[in-house]
């Protein structure tokens, strides 16, 4: 079986403006995503996937394959559909460009849960420690069945009990694995589905239109960053981690 590690890229972002190039301890966060998935994954099988000519000067700089997709993608999962077209593959890992501690060793789990699961959609997910991460609105909270398939996820604190309080939660990391034919379905939805627009979460586009999607157990190093605050947790455990070495 093919398989490719896709790493989407979007340069504008409301929370965190020109996010792949900011500086996270002397690295663009990028690069330093990109090394992650180099750890465990061929380098010459990961492809950034970006729309804008920043980011593709930065990584052609590195020597890092990267794809000129369109600015009019709904999400990154849609920009990596766009590269489906032109990439063959029987399996595309999405690594969000926002991981720049994902853990390298999280490939091997996704391409063994795909290997026991062929054809099926996969997420990746892990516990929540605290009760900070279960009311934070900017991690996505996850509910499965007893299999391990999404039942819903939701920005919201889920599940909770009568008194609304943190028991027992997952929450979503954000590294996924399409087969082509369930990616040519979400790419060909002409808007994004209701659920997905009210939760600005798109693995929820794949529920709406019918698939499974199925919740494959990853460590918790992942810290994706979405706000300054974000990147300021990050560089103080690089510091740390750099340090070290």
């Amino acid at each position: 079986m093919r398989s490719i590690i896709v790493i989407p890229a979007r340069y504008q972002s409301s929370r965190l403006p020109g996010k792949p190039l900011i500086d996270l301890c002397g690295k663009s966060m990028i690069q330093r995503t990109f090394e992650r998935c180099a750890l465990g994954f061929p380098k010459e099988l990961i492809h950034v996937a970006t729309d804008d000519d920043r980011v593709l000067s930065h990584c052609q700089a590195l020597g890092i394959n990267v794809l000129m997709t369109s600015p009019h993608c709904l999400t990154g999962t849609d920009r990596v559909a766009e590269v489906a077209r032109t990439v063959e593959a029987d399996l595309y890992i999405n690594v969000q460009g926002d991981e720049p501690l994902f853990n390298p060793g999280d490939i091997g789990v996704m391409l063994d849960v795909a290997a026991a699961h062929p054809g099926e959609v996969l997420n990746g997910v892990a516990p929540i420690e605290s009760e900070d991460q279960f009311r934070s609105p900017t991690i996505p909270k996850v509910v499965m069945r007893p299999d391990g398939r999404l039942l819903y996820m939701s920005r919201g604190s889920v599940p909770t009990n009568k008194t609304l309080a943190f028991v027992r939660a997952w929450r979503q990391i954000c590294i996924y694995a399409f087969p082509p034919d369930a990616l040519r379905a979400f790419a060909g939805a002409p808007a994004k589905t209701p659920l997905e627009v009210i939760e600005d979460i798109e693995i929820l586009r794949f529920l709406e239109l019918g698939y499974d999607v199925r919740m494959a157990p990853l460590s918790a190093d992942s810290i994706a960053v979405d706000t300054p605050e974000d990147a300021g947790r990050v560089r103080t455990i690089l510091k740390k981690l750099e340090s070290v070495h």
